[in-house]
């Protein structure tokens, strides 16, 4: 083993590049194998042993160059295909094929720079993309090094270097209550098929899909709970699909107040006359909020529902989602706090839901303040 043949360079803490000699090709150019390996000396010192090693005995050592637009479809292959949501994986090959190839997938894996990303994104800002999509943009760059990394393939992760722009959360504002109740009266005095579903999405919070996703075996009405595991979404290549909840903290339980009990259980009667009326023609998924034979149903017959009725009463753009905001405002403009909203939610953290609500209790620092003081004065 010829120790001329390798080398060893720290190019940070823990982060090695071993080159292996090749020799020379058929025009005189030299050859080279360069690894980007983690660890300590001793460990860096090993792999280049085991390489040169190799290399003694005839076995080859791959010289090809790979660029970040074929890292990609690795990645998205191995790793985000398998363990993400149909609509997540749909969102980044969108993404990649559109803004990020065209721009960054020629580049080496081991030569994409800091500045290049930071060029693309202020590109992708002045084309007009909101803050939050170039957000998503650099999430997709910085998780495909991650997973580099973790093979050794490069050294660094040059997406830590750059800064995507601030997301600002927008604020909410929810419909009022009259509005609400007026829609759920209509939705009930037509007896449309959907008007429990609108009922239980404003008295829970629930997402579009959590609700559409919901089973009969997920309802306990004795106990009034329910239990949320899946939803229902809509993909651009399989249509509409089931899947997991959104996170781990969106798969929870629900209580349910009295009111919205009865409501589930006059739905499923109705429901259970339906399917005998259909006999075989009925498909049952076990939904509690399925299409007309017994389908999961597609989101947007939701909204499109939902905004029949809204435009009633002059709102224009509404969207079912607007019933979760809603939720979450009257409950805590009614002294609930918010953790507990957070959690019934099913939002990822105490944080997500004071960025998105917080401005609808303006007084609630300062009552908080004066808490505090009292308990000190009174204690």
């Amino acid at each position: 083993m010829r120790r001329d043949q390798g080398s060893l360079r720290e190019r940070s803490k823990g982060h090695w590049e071993i080159r292996v000699e090749l020799g020379r090709s058929l025009d005189g150019k030299r050859k080279r194998k360069i690894i980007q390996f983690r660890g300590n000396k001793t460990e860096a010192s090993k792999k280049l042993r085991e390489l040169l090693t190799s290399l003694d005995k005839g076995r080859p050592i791959g010289t090809q160059k790979v660029t970040f637009g074929q890292w990609l479809s690795k990645w998205m292959a191995e790793y985000i295909v398998p363990n993400k949501r149909q609509k997540t994986i749909e969102r980044y090959e969108g993404l990649i094929r559109k803004h990020i190839t065209p721009d960054l997938g020629h580049i080496e894996l081991t030569k994409l720079a800091p500045s290049e990303i930071r060029t693309l994104e202020a590109k992708l800002i002045a084309q007009g993309m909101a803050p939050k999509g170039v957000e998503l943009v650099h999430t997709v760059i910085s998780g495909a090094y991650r997973y580099a990394l973790q093979d050794d393939l490069v050294w660094r992760n040059p997406a830590k270097a750059v800064t995507p722009p601030p997301v600002i959360h927008t604020e909410v504002v929810p419909p009022e209550i009259a509005s609400v109740k007026e829609i759920l009266r209509f939705a009930e005095e037509e007896n449309h098929p959907l008007s429990a579903c609108l009922y239980l999405i404003a008295y829970t919070g629930l997402r579009r899909g959590e609700a559409l996703g919901l089973r009969h075996q997920d309802l306990n009405l004795e106990a009034g709970v329910i239990s949320i595991v899946q939803t229902v979404g809509r993909s651009l290549h399989k249509g509409v699909i089931i899947e997991p909840t959104k996170t781990t903290y969106s798969r929870r339980s629900v209580d349910l107040d009295g009111d919205t009990v009865a409501v589930l259980r006059a739905h499923i009667g109705k429901q259970m006359l339906h399917r005998m009326e259909l006999e075989g023609a009925y498909e049952d998924h076990g939904l509690v909020f399925p299409d007309g034979l017994g389908r999961p149903m597609n989101p947007m017959t939701l909204t499109r529902a939902f905004q029949s009725f809204a435009k009633r009463l002059g709102l224009q753009g509404a969207k079912v989602h607007d019933l979760r905001h809603f939720h979450a405002s009257v409950m805590l403009q009614n002294g609930e706090s918010l953790l507990l909203v957070s959690k019934r939610l099913g939002h990822a953290s105490i944080s997500t839901t004071g960025d998105v609500y917080g401005h609808l209790l303006p007084g609630w620092q300062k009552e908080a303040a004066n808490a505090f003081a009292k308990a000190m004065r009174d204690g």
